[in-house]
């Protein structure tokens, strides 16, 4: 046989390997984006029954009795369970407490009681109790404080979507534009986050800090990104819940006294989404006064 014919045949060869192992090579890609697209769904749907749960305690050194201090008229807690069963992600909203004159003021609006261990350390303990008396199953949990009888469905519903959308991240929470005469304070927790918007560190203090030791606007070109201050707007996978309470203290979280930095130091991801809110806590008897005008305004009420 010549020996072009024979070059000829082998680049035949050559060719037609190459083009069987480009498409084997690009069905195993493709096989490989199916399977992680449905891994990523599965884990999706995994995620979509919500539930919102109000931790409420009667005493408190600050505020004792505070889950029942009439805001024009209505127990606080109430006010903030009726925002909550407005958010459209929220399968079920329930109240979680220790006490039964708050749990009596629920049961006679209608809303869902779990009574608690009045040992509780936190709301998050009190979640976690509260989710594993109920007799369905969820796989989200939102830990919605009772004292924001204010508190706007749409952050609820934000938070939930944030964790729904990040299948890599066990928690999620908000975090609202804060202003710089307000960084100062310690009573004001906040918030940095990485490019992708997953949270980096929480902290009372000015935080980002930077060397001259001042509140100001970041450099440019990034002069326009805020300060941010976290909201008690806290959003957990439910199967992480179950473990995050079973976790040890951590120093972080110890010296900050901040229990989401608990998250952080395990080495576990948290989404933080940026709302709009104005926070509008009860904290002291003296915030009611404020948080009833405020309503009137949103209810045009004289």
């Amino acid at each position: 046989m010549p020996a072009a014919k024979q070059e000829e045949e082998q680049a035949g060869r050559e060719g037609s390997a190459a083009s069987h192992l480009l498409a084997f090579a690009l069905g195993a890609v493709s096989v490989g984006a199916a399977l992680l697209v449905r891994v990523l769904q599965k884990k999706l749907r995994k995620r979509r029954r919500v539930v919102g749960v109000l931790p409420a305690r009667y005493q408190s050194s600050r505020f004792p009795g505070k889950p029942l201090v009439p805001i024009l008229g209505k127990p606080m807690i109430l006010r903030t369970y009726e925002q909550a069963c407005k958010a459209k992600t929220l399968d079920a909203v329930i109240v979680a407490t220790d006490d039964e004159r708050i749990a009596e003021a629920c049961r006679a609006a209608g809303a869902q009681v779990v009574m608690t261990h009045p040992d509780c350390a936190n709301g998050t303990e009190r979640c976690e109790e509260a989710v594993s008396k109920l007799k369905r199953q969820y796989d989200i949990v939102v830990n919605i404080q009772g004292d924001e009888p204010l508190i706007e469905p749409e952050c609820i519903d934000a938070v939930v979507q944030a964790l729904q959308d990040s299948p890599d991240a066990v928690y999620s929470t908000a975090c609202t534009p804060l202003a710089h005469k307000e960084v100062p304070l310690r009573q004001r927790v906040k918030c940095i986050t990485d490019q992708n918007g997953y949270a980096i560190y929480f902290s009372r203090g000015v935080l980002p800090s930077n060397k001259d030791g001042e509140v100001r606007s970041y450099p440019t070109p990034f002069q326009e990104k805020p300060y941010l201050l976290h909201l008690g707007l806290q959003c957990y996978d439910r199967q992480f819940l179950r473990h995050y309470c079973r976790m040890p203290p951590t120093p972080l979280q110890m010296m900050e006294d901040l229990e989401q930095l608990k998250v952080l130091e395990n080495g576990h991801r948290m989404k933080v989404v940026v709302v709009d809110h104005s926070a509008h806590g009860v904290d002291l008897p003296e915030d009611v006064a404020s948080i009833e005008q405020l309503l009137k305004q949103r209810l045009g009420v004289q």
